[in-house]
């Protein structure tokens, strides 16, 4: 646990932290484009069933105006709208005179479609005609995506534990462009659902990585701060995790970055790799995996409960970001007005975060999502300005409860299975996120029917997150062992000043702080 001492006497806040964000902070820029790209490429434009073969061979039906020819060609559904799915079987002209004593006509299913282009030219829906009965398939495309996301995340938690974190971040970098490039070149619809695939098996590594990667380098205190061509660039002055070097036991890499840290941050560090070798227990023989998140009671404890509410956050999240039509407005303004939103509910994070903990901003961000799903089943559909700013409002809090997880989950996990259980909660997550597209279609079981189900898991998740512990003010746990002994509640807030640093030092007699304080 004394690496926190050693980041705090070379600025664990200073200029080598923004550098390090600043780098980040360009791969991460695409990632929501990635996440919630299925909602422009896979729109539905208004269709209905192509009649070109009865504008060939029908004089009568040719000679119809456009609305005639509605008529007579499709069935009304319950709304009083034309159908977009079904036909007659031949147009029925006794519509034109509102015959009611007829019986009804036969009808089939559309055998092609008309889309109309006016709002998008083309989508994955007009390429391979994903609607009516191919709907589901239309959905599933994100589905793909975030199961690849899902697969992807345990596996890069697991070799950036192994192998660091830098590596790992230069192989998600390159892979992703690739099968991003081959994806929008696609010629089919099973490549092109094989290419989401891999695009998000190898894009969660950006996602994961470059939180964990700055966290631990980040001090106690600011810890809340947190084109990939350009990325690939910048990832040469990216550094390694010096606190993941000491547990692995490469001391000497470790000093490197701590000296370039403390020269950024213009300040003294008299400290030898020697001297880092015993700031963390290393136990240079013993690997650890996903398996270890199972072992021992209180990191059981803690991975269940973690995999509990990031399912509930990412489910919710883009149940909420995947849905937006029904509000009367244009697809891009409403898109527009959720984005905007994320911005205070990000900056409104920073703030009551060190205010009020992680643990009550976690549980309230979540209850309070399921209070404006709950409200918004409730307004007529005519009340189109009140549901959208509910709406609005749920995004904006869980836009707040993702941002939170990443962070207080981050702190949650000790450094030697931190990328594991990142890795582990994100494939939970994920699992979450790649049935929220399946879940909007019980819409045709009962319209409310969605939004109950994200509702109710948005409220289990914020009870469930009653159950954990809070880390504000804590020190990042190095060992598994740290958080079965329960250490992290007895330990003090670190000191910022060398004289705390004195008194602290003279508490655990250590060999390290001879050394940092030799000045």
């Amino acid at each position: 646990m004394k690496f926190e001492s050693i980041l705090s006497e070379i600025n664990g806040f200073g200029k080598f932290q923004l550098m390090i964000v600043l780098i980040q902070s360009v791969s991460r820029i695409t990632l929501p484009a990635h996440f919630l790209l299925n909602i422009f490429i896979a729109a539905v434009p208004s269709h209905h069933c192509d009649t070109d073969s009865w504008l060939a061979e029908d004089l009568v039906f040719k000679n119809l105006t456009l609305d005639q020819r509605w008529n007579v060609s499709f069935p009304v559904e319950e709304d009083g709208a034309p159908s977009s799915c079904l036909m007659y079987s031949k147009p029925q002209y006794h519509l034109l005179f509102n015959n009611s004593n007829t019986t009804n006509p036969t009808t089939e299913p559309c055998k092609g479609w008309v889309y109309d282009n006016s709002t998008f030219k083309s989508t994955l829906a007009t390429e391979w005609d994903l609607v009516c009965s191919n709907k589901g398939m239309n959905k599933a495309t994100a589905t793909i995506f975030f199961i690849g996301i899902m697969i992807g995340a345990p596996v890069f938690g697991l070799l950036s534990d192994r192998f660091g974190r830098r590596p790992l971040l230069m192989v998600s970098y390159l892979l992703t462009m690739l099968f991003s490039v081959v994806s929008a070149l696609s010629t089919s619809y099973v490549m092109f659902m094989i290419m989401r695939f891999l695009t998000g098996f190898t894009i969660t590594g950006i996602s994961i990585i470059s939180i964990v990667l700055s966290v631990e380098w980040f001090d106690v205190e600011h810890r809340t701060y947190i084109p990939l061509l350009l990325s690939v660039v910048l990832w040469w002055w990216l550094p390694e995790s010096s606190r993941w070097l000491i547990t692995r036991g490469k001391a000497e890499q470790a000093h490197v970055y701590l000296q370039r840290c403390a020269e950024m941050n213009k300040c003294k560090a008299d400290f030898t790799p020697e001297t880092l070798a015993n700031a963390v227990t290393v136990e240079r023989d013993r690997r650890y995996t996903v398996v270890d998140l199972l072992k021992t009671p209180n990191i059981r404890k803690l991975a269940i409960c973690t995999g509990i509410v990031w399912f509930g956050v990412a489910f919710t999240y883009y149940g909420i970001s995947l849905n937006v039509t029904g509000f009367g407005l244009n697809i891009y303004i409403t898109q527009f007005i959720y984005a905007f939103i994320e911005m205070p509910g990000k900056i409104g994070v920073y703030y009551f975060l060190n205010k009020i903990g992680r643990r009550p901003g976690q549980v309230w961000t979540l209850l309070l999502t399921g209070v404006c799903l709950i409200i918004n089943m409730f307004v007529p559909s005519g009340f189109w300005i009140v549901r959208t700013v509910v709406a609005v409002l749920g995004k904006g809090l869980s836009e707040a409860s993702f941002t939170i997880m990443f962070l207080y989950t981050t702190e949650l996990y000790p450094t030697v299975v931190r990328q594991n259980g990142i890795g582990y909660t994100s494939f939970i997550a994920r699992m979450g996120v790649a049935i929220a597209p399946l879940i909007i279609l019980l819409e045709d079981v009962w319209k409310l029917l969605p939004d109950v189900v994200f509702c109710s898991v948005a409220v289990l998740a914020g009870i469930v997150a009653c159950l954990l512990p809070e880390t504000r003010d804590a020190r990042l746990p190095e060992f598994i062992e740290d958080i079965e002994e329960s250490r992290l509640a007895q330990q003090p807030e670190l000191p910022s000043t060398p004289d705390l640093t004195r008194s602290l030092c003279a508490q655990e007699n250590g060999s390290v702080c001879t050394e940092i304080l030799r000045q």
